[in-house]
């Protein structure tokens, strides 16, 4: 998996693209909240589910399906009374986020690859360049020499991209009050 960090640029940068006056400091907390979720399924460790199992890691929680579902469940419980181009944007927003966690996962150098289709289809994925480095799931197995090879990963495969978008997003802005 991508680490935590790399996850929240991800989401942070997304919802630059999207109406200033919709990304107020709680949506985007939820966004980056949601580009974190998928890995709850951490969890299945300490019950016994394997890894490779639909409910293990990188599995149900990492699906396309679980980001429609977590999304739609955002909106309803925050946002059910704001106007419906408003909800759908926002349902937009959050769905980028949950998703781009899955994506940065099938970017990674380890693990056993990305259920995205789940549960119509159960096969794990990756892509075919896989270049950020794996980060560790313990916390203190993150804090060490390897934790910093995933950082300096993320700041080149993650961050550097996200900068580059997020500079498009705001040039695009100042152009468009012109």
């Amino acid at each position: 998996m991508a680490s935590a960090f790399g996850h929240a640029v991800a989401a942070f940068t997304a919802s630059r693209f999207f109406p200033k006056f919709l990304m107020q400091k709680r949506v985007i907390f939820l966004g980056i909240a949601s580009s974190i979720m998928p890995d709850i399924d951490v969890l299945a460790f300490r019950y016994g589910i394997p890894y490779e199992d639909l409910w293990g890691h990188r599995g149900m929680t990492h699906s396309i399906f679980f980001a429609v579902i977590w999304s739609t469940v955002l909106v309803l419980v925050f946002h059910g009374k704001s106007k419906r181009n408003h909800r759908w944007k926002l349902f937009t927003f959050y769905f980028l986020a949950t998703v781009s966690h899955s994506v940065l996962d099938a970017f990674t150098t380890g693990g056993a690859g990305v259920v995205f289709f789940a549960p119509f289809d159960t096969e794990r994925y990756f892509f075919p360049w896989r270049v950020i480095k794996v980060s560790p799931i313990s916390a203190s197995r993150f804090f060490s020499e390897w934790g910093l090879k995933v950082l300096a990963s993320e700041a080149k495969y993650i961050g550097i991209p996200c900068f580059t978008l997020w500079a498009l997003a705001k040039t695009y802005r100042i152009f468009k009050r012109k």
